[in-house]
């Protein structure tokens, strides 16, 4: 393979800034050419010992890789300099906007230096803080009762969601060196529920964003809810809002846009209580303040200083997934889950191509193009469904006054066009080999309920409470209106190998080999009368285009209570970093609070993760 940095120039500042976007755009369109011109050659092998479920190591890999805790809550993000982490102490939210935040989750890794993206020995980490545990949080319990807050507590609770953005390195020249935050870093910077954003696409200064402090809808505060995440070819950061519902006191009387979200009268799923001390969540006061959330931010990790955008031409959803990938004319496409039972997919086609320059070049590429959803017919066959004012019923008459009503209300307009509602549609993936598209499907025990959908071509089973894994392929090209779709694997010990449950975070590695992450409860139904064990999640890795099909082989185990998620493997395939979310006390350091934290994994001999 020519190596990235060959292809740009010799001057030293254009090719920092040329630098980026020339080196994905390489791997991009040499992922897209071998996906048209069909699969040659086979992909490496899963040479790895897979790890039993029944290993008593609180985190275990397979013999001859290490795993390391990299970065916890509490840990400075390199910043300024804060008060090292005790498990006694609880941070004020002025130290907690310099420190991880809790329960990390999406990541992804830009790499620094010469090489460009297939440096894989110095980069950033920009990963997402999905929730707050209020109790471990704040270390007391009884302030809490009834749903109580002080002020403080609504602060530091805001302070610790959002993004972190940290400059990590290798530490030594050897391939078995040790990876390290760097601190302090001028590259370092946190993203909470307060930082000032900017809006922009077809729902920017619409009425249904306008609000008593902000009358013109385009400055929002915060980012909150962030679940899963990617990289753009263009070398910037997609944090994708999720569960925002619990986040707001709604009114008595909720209207179908609100029923439809979640919300709930009196209060009930308002479980983060902001409303309290900072009445923007208060919903009987600022009705519009809920549509203000519920999108894809995209945010520059080399400029500390940059405003992160909400992209509403991405659509407004329960985001899980935001996959960015190359047409065959050189066009962004971004395929979107939406985490929910019986929600759909979405993708989103740029109006323009992808320049070079980095995110300068493209900072309004996101702006302008078409919002679809996917609509799975039987055979293998599906459709991409143009959610755009004026077609397909979306007209003022069916309550769409314009394109900037269809964002904002983007589960309504796919109801009328008929997209296909699935089993908790998660993260998705691209192959960079084939050019496939990935999704995870995580579960949907209510399918097949009474007055709910049953099953149908790629939700095959009613109900679903192990989940299953989709692909679809585009002809060579991800903008086509087509494709053809087929099921990788079934949850619940259906599919060869090692048996998972609850699919969730995915990564397809430089080779073209699917790595998924579990996110499932204790024990899950294998089959109508049967009982499948899984104590732990894990991460698992497979051969998606295997002749014979899918083997799915468990490659680490994780500590107990926790989920597995945000896996990122680096371009020179050496790395595995992952986030351990949520565990039970004792984790990582025995005896002390529990710890969100992101990991490491590296070979003994510096090879490639799997092989």
């Amino acid at each position: 393979m020519t190596e990235a940095d060959d292809l740009l120039p010799a001057d030293p500042a254009r090719r920092r800034r040329l630098g980026a976007t020339a080196a994905w755009m390489m791997l991009a369109s040499l992922g897209a050419g071998r996906a048209q011109a069909g699969r040659t050659g086979t992909t490496p092998a899963l040479a790895f010992t897979p790890v039993p479920m029944t290993v008593e190591a609180p985190l275990a890999v397979p013999p001859g890789y290490t795993a390391r805790v990299l970065y916890a809550w509490g840990d400075a993000t390199g910043q300024a300099a804060v008060p090292p982490w005790r498990s006694d102490a609880v941070p004020t939210p002025a130290e907690q906007t310099l420190q991880a935040g809790m329960h990390h989750d999406g990541m992804a890794f830009f790499p620094l230096g010469g090489r460009g993206v297939l440096n894989g020995r110095h980069g950033l980490l920009a990963l997402n803080h999905e929730y707050t545990d209020e109790r471990l949080l704040h270390r007391d319990a009884a302030s809490l009762a009834g749903g109580a807050r002080t002020a403080e507590q609504v602060a530091r609770s805001q302070a610790a969601h959002g993004v972190s953005v940290i400059e990590v390195q290798r530490e030594g020249k050897g391939t078995d060196a040790p990876w390290s935050v760097v601190r302090p870093s001028r590259r370092a910077r946190r993203i909470t529920a307060n930082t000032p954003m900017a809006v922009a696409g077809p729902a920017a200064g619409h009425a249904l964003l306008r609000t008593a402090a902000d009358p013109e809808g385009r400055r929002i505060l915060g980012t909150f809810a962030n679940c899963a995440a990617n990289a753009t070819p263009w070398g910037s950061y997609l944090t994708c809002e999720e569960n925002i519902q619990g986040y707001f006191e709604p009114p008595a009387e909720l209207d179908a846009s609100q029923r439809r979200w979640g919300l709930q009268a009196g209060g009930r799923g308002n479980w983060a209580r902001w409303h309290l001390h900072d009445e923007r969540f208060d919903l009987r006061r600022h009705p519009n303040e809920f549509h203000r959330f519920g999108w894809v931010v995209e945010i520059d990790p080399h400029d500390p200083t940059m405003t992160p955008v909400k992209r509403t031409a991405l659509g407004r959803a329960v985001h899980e997934g935001a996959a960015t990938g190359v047409s065959k004319d050189g066009r962004a496409v971004v395929f979107m889950g939406e985490d929910a039972r019986f929600e759909s997919i979405y993708r989103f086609v740029s109006r323009d191509r992808i320049r070079p320059g980095g995110f300068a070049a493209n900072r309004d590429l996101l702006d302008h193009g078409t919002l679809s959803v996917a609509r799975f017919d039987a055979q293998g066959r599906g459709r991409w469904l143009a959610l755009t004012h004026g077609q397909g019923g979306l007209t003022p008459e069916n309550g769409f006054a314009d394109q900037g009503e269809v964002v904002i209300r983007t589960r309504e307009a796919s109801d009328r066009l008929g997209g296909t509602k699935m089993d908790r549609p998660e993260w998705t993936a691209i192959s960079p080999v084939t050019g496939e598209v990935f999704v995870t499907l995580t579960n949907n025990a209510q399918r097949g309920k009474p007055g709910l959908p049953g099953a149908d071509a790629a939700n095959p089973r009613a109900p679903n409470p192990t989940g299953h894994i989709l692909r679809w392929r585009h002809g060579g090209d991800l903008a086509a209106e087509t494709f053809q779709w087929d099921i990788v694997a079934l949850g619940g010990g259906e599919t060869a190998g090692d048996a998972f449950s609850s699919p969730d975070g995915l990564t397809v590695d430089p080779f073209g080999r699917l790595w998924v992450a579990t996110d499932g409860e204790p024990m899950t139904a294998a089959a109508p009368g049967e009982r499948l064990w899984l104590p732990r999640n894990q991460l698992l890795a497979c051969d998606p285009v295997a002749p014979g099909g899918v083997t799915m082989r468990r490659f680490l185990v994780a500590p107990p209570g926790c989920e597995v998620t945000g896996p990122v493997i680096t371009a020179d395939g050496r790395t595995l970093f992952l986030n351990i979310q949520h565990p039970d006390p004792g984790w990582p350091a025995p005896g002390g609070r529990p710890r969100s934290a992101t990991v490491v994994v590296t070979k003994d001999d510096g090879g490639v993760i799997g092989g």
